[in-house]
This record gives C-alpha cells, structure tokens and sequence, in this order.
C-alpha cells in the first residue's frame, strides 16, 4: 500500500509540474489534451487523498475510545452520529474504486468519453463529476431503464 501511495504522490507531482498554475480546462481548447488529462489526474489524486485523509481521522476517532455520554439521550445522539459518519465513509470507500477506475480510464486515454456512445462527456461535467462515465444523455436513458425495470 504504501508502495501505491508513494507511486501516486510521484505522478501527483509529475502532473502538477506540467500544469499552468492557474488552470482550468477550456471548451477552447481541444478535448481532453494532454494538459486537461493531467488536470483531471491531479483533481481526482487530490479528491482521493482527501477521502484517505478523512477517514483515517474517523479511524484515529475510532480508536481514541467509546462513547462515554452519560445520559441516555446524549448517547443515543453520539451512535446515531457515528452511524452516519460510517455510513458516509462506506460510500466514500465506494467512491474510490470509481476515482482508479476513472485514473485508469486518464491513463488508457478513454477518460472523458462516454463508456456507452463513445461521444465526450464535456468538461462542465467532468468538472462537476470527475469520475462520470456517461454523457448527461446516456445517464439519463440509463437511469430511465433502471427505473422502468424496478417498476415492473
């Protein structure tokens, strides 16, 4: 693991070098260069190591000890809170496998088109969504058959 962390630190910093240090992509520029796909790879790093870095903070809360409310409320207040913190680490774990999909997706060159038309995505999305895999009209035709299908 810390092998993985090291390699990614080392292409974080690859790509920052290369990047302007004011840069947002551009619909005038052409789609998913080199710079953009360096963009996107330093956006989706940096959002991952946010996630690590957030729970190892509700670990290191984890292990400083157990609830120590003593009325009866408080303390049902604090294990609902708990609850939604683990909850919220569970999809942001989730969350993960789709930040090195779309990190692989970067490094194949298929990052930015969509993984059902072949058509780009769009940078506004991208930018909203780094790891979207389908333009908002290929989502939305999907998200439709999804809903039609648990209707019958």
């Amino acid at each position: 693991m810390a092998t993985a962390a090291s390699n990614e630190s080392d292409i974080l910093e690859n790509a920052k070098r290369v990047l302007p240090a004011d840069y947002t992509p551009s619909e005038d520029e052409e789609y998913m260069n080199e710079i953009q796909q360096h963009y996107f790879r330093v956006l989706l790093i940096e959002w991952k190591r946010s996630i690590h870095d957030a729970a190892d903070q509700t670990l290191q809360s984890l292990q400083d000890g157990p609830i120590r409310e003593a009325d009866l409320n408080d303390r049902a207040s604090s294990e609902t809170d708990w609850g939604i913190e683990l909850r919220t680490r569970d999809r942001q774990r989730k969350l993960i496998s789709k930040i090195d999909s779309a990190l692989r997706r970067i490094d194949e060159g298929e990052y930015g088109y969509c993984e059902v038309t072949g058509d780009p995505i769009g940078l506004r999305r991208l930018i909203a969504r780094p790891v979207a895999t389908m333009t908002v009209e290929a989502q939305e035709a999907h998200e439709r058959r999804e809903k039609v299908s648990r209707d019958d």
